[in-house]
């Protein structure tokens, strides 16, 4: 069977970067996470950014799937569940510093 699209490209953004597929989902996480706190201007507290992480990350995971199930007959929902948690983990940290600490708090 070909490769789909989105395989290809991810394949792409590996061979450019010369990063890992697991290093690229950590950083895809952090970039979605700062740009939504930088582009909505979300108080800490605020829990919109890591939900919109976890979308991202579902979203590719559901492209992955659609890939899986096509190419494999089956999902191989652990590598999946690996990549969102890849994806969300540091944005969570930095959630739970921002809004449950001053340790990443603004001091006038």
């Amino acid at each position: 069977m070909d490769t789909s699209v989105v395989q290809t490209a991810k394949l792409a953004i590996v061979g450019a970067t010369g990063l890992s597929k697991d290093a690229l989902h950590i950083h895809v996480g952090l970039a979605v996470y700062l740009a939504s706190r930088f582009v909505f201007r979300k108080q800490p507290h605020a829990f919109g950014p890591v939900v919109l992480v976890l979308l991202v990350a579902c979203l590719g995971e559901a492209l992955d799937m659609r890939d899986d199930i096509l190419s494999l007959g089956h999902w191989r929902w652990g590598a999946s569940l690996h990549d969102v948690i890849n994806t969300a983990f540091w944005p969570v940290v930095l959630h739970l510093l921002t809004s449950q600490t001053s340790t990443l708090s603004r001091h006038d």
